[in-house]
């Protein structure tokens, strides 16, 4: 498949593309402050793709378990904007090529990224929080990614665990949502990737179960970003290395890695990744693999 962008196309399925976080916020659970500075944040931009990143998503507020995204003490578009564009501009200043995606739920945090040279919306909440996004995606001709969430970061904590097949039907019946608000904005289906939201109200083993299945959203007719890289299933499953306790987040890298493969190998077109370099080998021997079986 082609993947419709602001002003080009990306192949999606002849090999899994890598894409890489910059986070430019004080909080995020995995690196929050260690690029707030635009500087660092370039630099570590432009290192990513150096390691083979095919493209970069800009996330300038966290919407960790327990953050206040959505809320009216959420990071305002202005403060938002404040961190992005000083990175975003020192991007594509040095690296005019680079695909750029801007990891956002505000309508006026995209429409000034996507004027200021982004090709990309990620919405963590698949155009769920905020109504007058859709518009300015569908206006600009971006490609977007719609994630499910499963409601707020702050309520995820306390919500009750499913089953398999009731959190698949879950995500499954949200993603199609999302699809349908984007189509009638009048987003077209080219531009749209889909991500089942690993870790985004889904608790614990629940991440397992949907990985496990996720190759029915594929069902859906779009292609799937998967993004598991360093979440906190991962540092529970490796709890007995850790005396019964979740690993840190630091110490889950070659969980993540595992995690990733298996998201390539249940059909995933995209992965969202911290550490490129290790990404972008595991995911060509996850093709390797994929291709075999396939062919």
């Amino acid at each position: 498949m082609e993947w419709k962008l602001r002003s080009r196309t990306l192949e999606l399925g002849r090999r899994t593309l890598v894409m890489g976080v910059v986070n430019i916020t004080p909080d995020s659970f995995s690196d929050g402050g260690s690029f707030l500075d635009p500087e660092a944040a370039v630099s570590h931009a432009l290192g990513l793709l150096d390691e083979g990143a095919d493209l970069l998503d800009l996330g300038a507020e966290s919407t960790r378990p327990g953050s206040q995204a959505a809320s009216p003490r959420a990071v305002s578009s202005d403060e938002e904007l404040a961190r992005l564009l000083p990175v975003l501009e020192g991007i594509l200043s040095a690296r005019p090529d680079a695909v750029v995606s801007i990891d956002t739920y505000k309508a006026e945090t995209a429409r000034s990224a996507l004027a200021a040279g982004a090709e990309i919306v990620n919405d963590v909440s698949g155009f769920c929080w905020d109504p007058a996004l859709p518009g300015v995606c569908a206006d600009s001709g971006c490609g977007v990614v719609l994630m499910h969430a499963r409601g707020l970061p702050r309520e995820w904590a306390a919500q009750p665990q499913l089953a398999s097949d009731e959190l698949l039907a879950m995500v499954r019946a949200g993603l199609e949502t999302s699809v349908e608000t984007a189509t009638v904005a009048g987003i077209a289906s080219e531009s749209i990737v889909l991500d089942p939201g690993y870790g985004f109200g889904k608790r614990g083993e629940e991440n397992f179960a949907l990985l496990a299945r996720q190759a029915e959203l594929l069902a859906l007719g779009r292609p799937l970003l998967a993004g598991v890289s360093r979440k906190s299933f991962l540092g529970r499953a490796l709890a007995p290395l850790y005396e019964g306790k979740t690993a840190p987040v630091e110490a889950r890298e070659t969980a993540s890695l595992a995690a990733l493969a298996a998201s390539i190998l249940h059909g995933a077109s995209m992965v969202r990744v911290h550490h490129v370099r290790a990404a972008v080998e595991a995911a060509l021997v996850a093709d390797a693999l994929a291709n075999q079986q396939t062919g």
